[in-house]
């Protein structure tokens, strides 16, 4: 049987330990603790946090991203975790989803292929499906428009190049830059991902459209195919 947490030190619990030291001071088990609140006769709260810590099946992830591709079903198997803390910790991770997102991404001006990154990495680096957007711009390069062309795709080449372009010609935008992410975490672009730019950089020409950009998102990585073609050639 475990220790009771009321028995603890007023320094080992999780509650009090992050209102004395603040929460940057806590691990990630105490911190998910205290979103469970409660743990078993058998286990303490921190117990049963450290046991979803330990479905994390890459020991490579030190990260708590492997929470968001945990189902509730997955979450109810551990013994103290009923529906109801599942839905919980499912609603945090979609929350600390959203704080990665830049709610107002109007304004913001795109002068390198890194801006892309920036903007987007936080949101596609952990994805497990291929989803491609595509960035609208003014003539100064400020977005206008961000718009999801694809979600859950195996495969950017099968994307249709009248998707890419639709809302540009409707928003009658001169500029558009596409973004999409490789699931692996590698972002070299595929023979297909080089196929496929040329394919809508031809369609935008005759549209009037410039597309400035194909942006591939790995983990923590990111290629610019006009960039690297550049290279190539130089």
């Amino acid at each position: 049987m475990s220790i009771k947490m009321k028995k603890l030190p007023v320094s080992e619990r999780p509650y009090e330990k992050l209102e004395l030291y603040g929460a940057k001071n806590l691990s990630d088990a105490e911190l998910l603790a205290i979103i469970i609140k409660s743990g078993t006769k058998e286990e303490t709260s921190v117990q049963l946090a450290q046991k979803i810590l330990s479905l994390n099946e890459n020991i490579n992830m030190s990260n708590l991203n492997f929470l968001k591709e945990l189902s509730i079903e997955e979450l109810m198997q551990i013994k103290g975790i009923g529906k109801v803390k599942a839905i919980q910790l499912k609603a945090v991770c979609e929350l600390a989803i959203r704080m990665t997102k830049i709610s107002d991404y109007k304004q913001i001006t795109i002068k390198t292929p890194k801006d892309v990154a920036k903007l987007l990495m936080n949101e596609l680096r952990y994805e497990k499906r291929e989803i491609a957007k595509v960035i609208i711009l003014n003539n100064k390069n400020i977005i206008l428009k961000i718009l999801d062309i694809s979600l859950g795709g195996s495969n950017f080449a099968k994307i249709a190049v009248r998707d890419v372009l639709n809302e540009a010609v409707k928003m009658q935008a001169p500029k558009i830059i596409l973004v999409h992410n490789h699931p692996s975490g590698d972002s070299t672009p595929s023979e297909s991902d080089y196929n496929i730019t040329d394919r809508i950089d031809e369609a935008a020409q005759l549209l009037g459209i410039q597309l400035l950009d194909h942006i591939v998102i790995g983990d923590l990585q990111y290629t610019s195919i006009f960039t690297k073609r550049l290279e190539k050639e130089n």
